[in-house]
């Protein structure tokens, strides 16, 4: 046995992280709070209107949690590979594990997990986080890692995305993230007032509304998608090279936008062509309500002295009263 186990003192153990962001847990929360309230009345909504209403609600609801969670997702553009790397600066001693990177709107993640987990007397399990959005410095946090001592593969891959680095990817990816981000709040907002709207019974101008969001969410995937055209520099570890790809959060976003689209187009579609069927889906055609509600008041059957008593004319009624007896 050597000292400190063959470990280097300086080098603090992998820190325990959280096992999911809980920002978008908490908006992921608050939405199925919402679908369980409403859920829950369900039940009072009489006829197959019931049906209608749950499908907006579910449609609604899942547009504007989309809209909202990518903005602070993380795998817009994702890779891994696995490969044989050195684990730490100065050391001849490698490792085997996965090496995946994360890109998102706000910054960059970096993961290291050993296979297996457990190696030369270490825990390998990594994850860190680069920001780089607005009032955070990413050379500041490349710095800190390279204090802390990260493991080499997590210098190695988050250098790349360094201002000083010859790569120079790291104001695209900045610039295209901050206008992605701001196209997505757009949106957020749009989708809000089509649901003001939707209630306050305007239905075109809410097409009109989720159309807008649709535009706003494509813009969104336009400004990232530019990043895709820039050089990249490879990231080889030995033999193999970690490649990205377009993310879950990329193509969710992608069919919440499309989703958009279509509603909004059938929307004004149908308030040109048939608007009586777009008001029924909306349950907003009551004539056949109000017609069986008149039905439902009325006597079924009027009875004999009630059919005598309005034919008899007015002149004969008067004539009755002034007989003598």
């Amino acid at each position: 046995m050597t000292l400190w186990n063959g470990s280097y003192p300086f080098y603090p153990g992998a820190n325990a992280c959280f096992p999911f962001d809980t920002t978008w847990a908490v908006i992921i929360t608050v939405f199925l709070s919402m679908l369980v309230t409403f859920i829950i009345i369900l039940p009072g909504i009489r006829g197959r209107g019931r049906l209608f209403w749950f499908l907006r609600l579910v449609l609604g609801l899942f547009m504007g949690a989309v809209v909202l969670t990518v903005q602070f997702t993380r795998d817009w553009e994702t890779g891994w590979v696995q490969a044989n790397t050195s684990y730490k600066s100065f050391s001849t001693v490698q490792v085997n594990a996965d090496i995946g990177l994360h890109i998102g709107l706000a910054g960059v993640n970096v993961t290291l997990r050993g296979n297996p987990v457990n190696q030369i007397n270490e825990t390998i399990n990594y994850n860190e986080h680069f920001p780089w959005n607005f009032g955070a410095d990413y050379d500041r946090s490349y710095s800190e890692g390279l204090q802390k001592g990260l493991p080499s593969p997590i210098l190695y891959v988050a250098e790349k995305f360094s201002t000083q680095s010859p790569c120079a990817v790291h104001r695209q990816y900045r610039i295209a993230g901050h206008y992605a981000s701001a196209m997505l709040w757009l949106a957020f907002c749009t989708w809000l007032m089509s649901i003001l709207l939707f209630s306050m019974s305007i239905l075109l101008y809410g097409g009109h509304m989720l159309l807008l969001t649709a535009t706003l969410i494509f813009f969104s995937l336009l400004f990232f998608f530019t990043t895709r055209n820039i050089p990249k520099c490879p990231i080889q570890f030995g033999p193999v090279s970690l490649r990205t790809g377009y993310g879950e959060s990329f193509w969710l976003t992608l069919a919440t936008g499309l989703l958009c689209l279509l509603l909004g187009l059938g929307i004004v579609v149908l308030n040109s062509v048939q608007p009586e069927k777009l008001k029924l889906i909306f349950s907003l055609d009551k004539s056949s309500e109000e017609e069986v509600w008149d039905k439902s008041c009325l006597p079924a059957e009027p009875s004999c002295s009630a059919q005598d008593v309005l034919m008899v004319p007015l002149g004969e009624l008067c004539q009755v009263t002034a007989t003598r007896l």
